[in-house]
């Protein structure tokens, strides 16, 4: 039995083909990549001999044996462990939408399927939908049809898409949206059950969504009342 993680990598734009690279000798094929921005104050970079640099960050699934594996290296041969060499690490998954999504975004990691993750007291789920370029609003749509109140939504581009048609008889595009959903736990199944309906695989959205648990938030009260 395995358990199943989103592991997250943030690094340096000039470093994220050296990672890509490492995560695929590592067998971890299909990720999703984006960019951003870091916020050290200027103070802290002197102090740490640093420059200001453009970010990227990587998204994957890892089971736990992987991430034990993946983590040695990263400490060995990547040198993560020197500052601005970058940051890794994991949450764990509460479901992933659909056993072909799931054998997909964990192949050649020998996962072996348990019980679903329940962290108990928690209240609220992050529901992650990974979608084709420009089907924003088809994912939003059918997520609102289950109660869902909004989402927020980054771009971000996908590897490994090509090997999408050996266990979801699909061709994927490369150009990703992100869209991150922030739901009531009972509220969950629905709303990813209405994105796999409406905006999974069989449409032109093509979206994979999983969940991941929040322990605690502020800011949704008046949103759920």
């Amino acid at each position: 039995m395995s358990e199943v993680y989103l592991m997250i990598t943030v690094t340096n734009r000039s470093r994220v083909e050296k990672f890509l690279s490492f995560y695929k000798e590592r067998q971890l094929n299909v990720m999703t990549v984006t960019l951003g921005a870091g916020t050290a104050s200027g103070d802290m970079l002197d102090y740490l001999g640093l420059e200001a640099a453009e970010k990227a960050v990587i998204f994957s699934v890892v089971t736990d044996d992987s991430w034990d594996k993946v983590k040695r290296g990263l400490e060995n041969q990547m040198k993560i462990d020197i500052p601005g060499s970058g940051i890794a690490f994991i949450v764990p998954l509460s479901s992933i939408g659909g056993k072909r999504e799931l054998m997909f975004l964990t192949e050649n990691q020998g996962y072996e399927k348990g019980e679903e993750t329940v962290l108990k007291e928690t209240t609220h789920e992050l529901l992650v939908v990974i979608a084709n370029n420009g089907y924003i609003e088809t994912v939003m749509d059918a997520a609102r049809t289950a109660g869902a109140a909004g989402g927020t939504v980054i771009h971000a581009k996908g590897t490994g898409m090509e090997r999408a048609e050996q266990f979801l008889g699909v061709s994927l595009a490369s150009e990703k949206e992100m869209i991150f959903i922030v739901a009531r736990k009972e509220q969950k199944n629905a709303i990813m059950k209405a994105i796999m309906t409406q905006a999974g695989m069989e449409s032109k959205a093509k979206s994979i969504v999983f969940s991941l648990p929040v322990t605690s938030t502020a800011g949704l009260r008046l949103l759920e009342d």
